[in-house]
């Protein structure tokens, strides 16, 4: 196959037959996010480089080796988003946000771009929902993001999923537990990989997040950073897991999820699966208090979450999950000769002004080609409009389903549909409900 019929490696499509999938999830998304009072942002697929170079870390695996960056016409140069807080924090600072009533709660969903191997669950164009809460410091903020982030997982229909926290501490506290990692893995040093023997010196936590295997088997036995938190980061931590507590939240404290760059502080969680192999972490985020001013705002306080759709599909498809289909066409009219198709046109155009989903043929399909395109469409209805139909003004309303039919007039067929619509739906229901 030719190249110019072929995806771009490490992206994938979405069907017309299955973006309601996609639908469906998005929409509950962004709907249980409102009743956290998170309403949806939008940002710019691209930014400055220069935008993720400070907030994402330059140690991090994204900005060493999986950024799309490129240089624009003037010059400048230009990364793709591989993910969507620093955008955000950069739109809150650029706009003022951050200097209004707080806390601002945004919410998000859009692709993402890392040049990363493809595997099931991680592709080089992804998506994310995702949410910022900008400006608010206490536990209990904590504990609303993260209950959020369940809430959404649970509406969705994602089941058996474990939620675990942990706390890496602030700038102050993290030095000493810094300095004692470094000892720990300089004893290994010739063990690490070319990649985590440069972080040994740079940013010795990031070597706890590394793929390799070698590296991850040495990090299972490193300091873990609760044994090194201040006072008030180890308070702050308690304080967060009593909110969980008190909302009814189960959770893992694991002291070894670090996530994957380098603005997070203090509180970090994950949501975890079993179901879909090596990818498990289904949601990941925590707190970044350092963010807004490392990138030339206020010293504001911040937290949020990102969890990757594609994942999710996935996760949903491993469980075997139906997610809610809406009818795919209400009525389908079938026209026979040139007169019947301008009536069809006439009835189309005002059906669906209406609200109905209604089809005719637009191919040039004699009678039975057009009805069996019906039922593989999923019509609900059909009828069929011939000579005998435009000189009466009546015409048969046939159910797809159970070849039940009723004559209607033309001019009511607006009516009539809703009504036949309503009473298909009512007996399907009645079905389901004896068949339990």
């Amino acid at each position: 196959m030719s190249e110019i019929n072929r995806a771009v490696k490490g992206t994938g499509d979405v069907l017309p037959s299955d973006s309601y999938k996609w639908q469906f999830v998005e929409g509950k998304m962004l709907e249980t996010a409102r009743l956290f009072g998170f309403n949806e942002i939008r940002i710019p697929v691209f930014e400055h480089t220069e935008v993720f170079l400070r907030s994402v870390g330059d140690t991090t695996d994204v900005v060493q080796k999986e950024m799309y960056t490129f240089d624009d016409k003037g010059g400048r140069s230009i990364t793709l988003r591989p993910e969507f807080t620093a955008g955000v924090i950069r739109c809150a600072v650029e706009k003022g946000l951050v200097n209004g009533a707080l806390p601002v709660k945004a919410a998000y969903v859009g692709g993402c771009y890392r040049y990363e191997k493809p595997q099931a669950g991680r592709l080089r164009e992804f998506h994310q929902f995702g949410v910022e809460c900008i400006g608010a410091a206490e536990p209990n903020a904590d504990a609303e993001v993260i209950a959020l982030a369940g809430q959404v997982l649970e509406s969705i229909g994602i089941e058996k999923i474990s939620l675990e926290i942990n706390s890496i501490g602030c700038p102050e506290c993290r030095k000493d537990y810094v300095a004692a990692l470094k000892e720990y893995f300089e004893a290994h040093i010739d063990e690490l990989c070319d990649t985590c023997k440069d972080r040994l010196y740079r940013n010795p936590m990031r070597i706890l997040d590394c793929k390799s295997p070698v590296c991850s088997k040495i990090a299972a036995g490193a300091p873990v950073v609760t044994d090194y938190l201040c006072d008030d980061c180890r308070g702050h931590f308690e304080a967060v897991q009593n909110h969980l507590t008190a909302a009814g939240i189960k959770f893992t404290v694991n002291p070894h999820i670090v996530r994957g760059l380098d603005y997070y502080t203090r509180t970090v969680f994950e949501f975890v699966s079993g179901e879909i192999g090596a990818q498990s972490t289904v949601c990941g985020g925590g707190r970044y208090d350092g963010l807004i001013a490392q990138m030339g705002g206020p010293s504001v306080p911040s937290l949020g979450f990102a969890m990757g759709i594609e994942r999710i599909m996935l996760l949903l498809e491993a469980q075997g999950t139906k997610l809610p289909q809406s009818n795919a066409c209400d009525l389908y009219i079938a026209a026979m000769g040139k007169d019947a198709a301008l009536k069809a046109t006439e009835l189309v155009s005002r059906l669906r002004k209406d609200g109905f989903k209604v089809e005719t043929d637009i191919c040039g399909r004699g009678l039975k080609a057009q009805i069996k395109l019906a039922d593989k469409i999923g019509a609900v209805f059909s009828m069929v409009l011939g000579d005998n139909e435009l000189s009466t003004g009546r015409a048969v309303l046939k159910n797809m389903k159970d070849g039940e039919k009723r004559e209607i007039a033309l001019d009511d067929l607006s009516d009539a549909l809703f009504k036949a619509l309503n009473s298909s739906a009512l007996n399907e229901l009645a079905d389901s409900i004896l068949n339990e």
